[in-house]
């Protein structure tokens, strides 16, 4: 049985109601574990994309880590942020100036260089892809945390 007393275990989750409308609704959500501490953080933003809350989960949940030095295991159940890492595509954009196989910009650049920056940080980290909405018991709580994230920008445009 391996030894787990010296890492992070963080799930991360993103939401956006009406995605794809002109006004929207976007949370994340994240659930942060450090031997018997456990940490919740949430927040919203008005006007943006599902993917970007995905990415803000993450970003905010290494911005918010002491230290550098633990093994981290990151779950997300977006594809869309562990394909990017595990299967290195931001080596590609990186080289290409940031552009994609179809030679476009690549979206959310700004935050996959402030995310990238943070995963490069860290001595020890492996992103793990976990499929939502399947009982997975800190996943559900990440997304619930997202939710309430998208529940409180939508309060502050009331």
């Amino acid at each position: 049985m391996k030894d787990d007393r010296n890492t992070i275990t963080i799930y991360t989750d993103g939401s956006c109601y009406g995605n794809q409308n002109e006004v929207n609704y976007g949370g994340w959500g994240a659930v942060l574990l450090y031997k018997e501490h456990k940490k919740t953080i949430y927040d919203g933003e008005k006007n943006t994309t599902n993917n970007r809350m995905e990415m803000t989960a993450v970003i905010k949940a290494l911005e918010s880590l002491k230290r550098n030095d633990l093994k981290i295991r990151l779950h997300t159940d977006s594809a869309y942020i562990s394909n990017c890492i595990n299967q290195k595509w931001y080596i590609k954009w990186r080289k290409n100036n940031w552009k994609n196989s179809k030679k476009q910009d690549v979206e959310n650049k700004d935050l996959w260089v402030r995310l990238l920056d943070l995963y490069e940080s860290f001595d020890d980290i492996e992103f793990i892809k976990v499929k939502g909405h399947d009982g997975v018991e800190l996943n559900e709580l990440a997304d619930d945390l997202a939710n309430k994230g998208s529940k409180k920008a939508e309060c502050l445009d009331m």
